[in-house]
């Protein structure tokens, strides 16, 4: 039993006892906090395929956070232009909460 789920924009394939890492969902999200998504796209259960139109009625994602700050990898961007003397060297670290999916209700 799955689910397509779609969560700040991203979708993510979700079953139960899982973890995701999703976009950082702010600072009144604390660890151990129940976390509810209800935009199911999709819904696979047992071999029973509901496809939602844009989303399955009734169907929702219970996850519980267990990290509320998560450092993704640093991302190194370097841009230069040959024989000009142009170069900028930027760094980028993405912020992500990670969930673990206690229950999907469908």
């Amino acid at each position: 039993m799955y689910v397509i789920v779609e969560i700040q924009g991203q979708q993510f394939k979700a079953e139960k006892d899982n973890f995701l890492y999703v976009h950082f969902l702010g600072e009144n999200v604390k660890e151990g906090d129940k976390v509810e998504f209800d935009r199911v796209l999709l819904a696979d259960l047992d071999g029973t395929v509901k496809v939602g139109a844009p989303t399955v009625e009734g169907a929702k994602v219970v996850c519980e956070v267990e990290k509320s700050l998560v450092k993704g990898d640093k991302v190194i961007v370097f841009k230069k232009k040959r024989r000009k003397g142009y170069r900028r060297k930027n760094g980028h670290r993405q912020y992500f909460t990670k969930v673990v999916i206690k229950d999907i209700l469908a």
